[in-house]
């Protein structure tokens, strides 16, 4: 039974519920691809931007993009409405065939690499208080550098364009803090939000994204040390524990005090800089 704590982690996140029918994917699908249009046209922008890894979310949140720009273009006759899809590997990615699978699915109007090697190196020689640290928590601190930079490359190239930049948080990893503050936190609209994690994998196998995207077992990818290291193994719970809370039903006891403990300390993350 859901517990009063759950409703109000929900409700805080704005869950949807689970989907009843292929129907209500369909309109859950319809209701995302209106609200990327609406931002467009609410900022008088035409132009979205979106990293692309070759995780599920960022499949899945490019291609709802690239759908919406290209319903913007028929519905209007503007053909300035577009969407860039950018590869941000640190130097070779691990799994760069995954992305270019994904690149290949979403077929975006344009795609651009920009390699942020460099950019993540040169800044952390400068910074000496990383000379200080462990190994691992070296690791950690760049892996955060990584995730800051790339989001400075996805806003320089929507300024360069006068466009958008999209998000893929959602709930299951925003209840988790699973996300770099200012880093991948930050965007102009996160067209996922509030849905579970297979809820996102329904919509992406909907459109028709690979099985080995769909399925693939996800990873921030940040840790040198560790490439490829599971979300799930950071979390400390599954993904389909942390999903079937958000949705009220019951789970483990250690998997219920995990999730709500690491929700308590990461609100930071989830709020507006503190003011006096």
């Amino acid at each position: 039974m859901s517990t009063n704590r759950q409703q109000e982690i929900a409700t805080a996140l704005d869950v949807v519920p689970p989907f009843a029918d292929e129907a209500t994917l369909v309109a859950e699908i319809e209701r995302r691809k209106a609200f990327i249009k609406g931002c467009l046209r609410n900022s008088g922008l035409k132009v979205l931007v979106l990293g692309i890894s070759g995780g599920v979310d960022s499949t899945t949140a490019g291609r709802l993009a690239q759908l919406s720009v290209e319903e913007l273009r028929a519905e209007t006759g503007d053909n300035g409405y577009r969407f860039i899809a950018v590869r941000l590997p640190y130097n070779v990615q691990h799994d760069e065939h995954d992305a270019q699978i994904a690149m290949d699915f979403i077929r975006a109007d344009e795609e651009e690499t920009v390699n942020i090697a460099d950019s993540v190196l040169g800044l952390s020689e400068q910074v000496t208080h990383l000379n200080h640290l462990t190994d691992a928590r070296r690791d950690f601190v760049v892996g955060n550098i990584k995730a800051r930079i790339r989001m400075v490359a996805q806003f320089a190239i929507a300024n360069a364009n006068n466009g958008l930049v999209i998000g893929t948080d959602h709930a299951a990893e925003a209840v988790m803090g699973f996300f770099t503050k200012f880093g991948d936190g930050a965007c102009d609209l996160a067209p996922l939000s509030g849905l579970v994690k297979n809820q996102v994998r329904s919509i992406s196998r909907h459109l028709g994204a690979p099985d080995t995207l769909v399925h693939k077992v996800p990873t921030a990818d940040l840790e040198e040390l560790r490439p490829g290291k599971p979300d799930e193994e950071a979390h400390g719970v599954t993904y389909a524990e942390i999903d079937a809370f958000l949705h009220g039903h019951d789970v483990s006891p250690e998997a219920y005090a995990t999730i709500v403990r690491t929700y308590d300390n990461s609100q930071h993350k989830r709020m507006l800089p503190l003011v006096p």
